[in-house]
């Protein structure tokens, strides 16, 4: 239920807009346990991930590192290949499109 919550902070280019709100949305998600809310909870649902994906960006805005940037595509290789191991070839040649 988690995957799309993953480590924003420090890439080139850095975290958009979308990829905030689908990790406040996967949080939001756990925290409820509702992978889709119910018509009468679906306001609080929407209001609670607008929410979150503030508070998240603001919190990816205003850190601050030393550490190198890191390359996206390079810790996308590294997600591939971890995954490739973990659940054979075919399963990261099928995630591939994911996203």
């Amino acid at each position: 239920m988690c995957r799309n919550i993953r480590t924003l902070f420090n890439f080139d280019p850095p975290a958009t807009d979308e990829e905030i709100r689908a990790a406040s949305v996967q949080f939001v998600r756990k925290l409820s346990g509702f992978t889709k809310p119910s018509h009468a909870n679906h306001g609080a649902f929407d209001a609670a991930v607008e929410e979150v994906a503030g508070v998240a960006r603001r919190l990816i805005d205003s850190l601050v590192t030393n550490a190198p940037t890191r390359d996206r595509q390079e810790w996308a290789a590294r997600a591939k290949a971890r995954a490739a191991e973990r659940y054979g070839p075919r399963a990261a040649a099928s995630d591939s499109g994911r996203r």
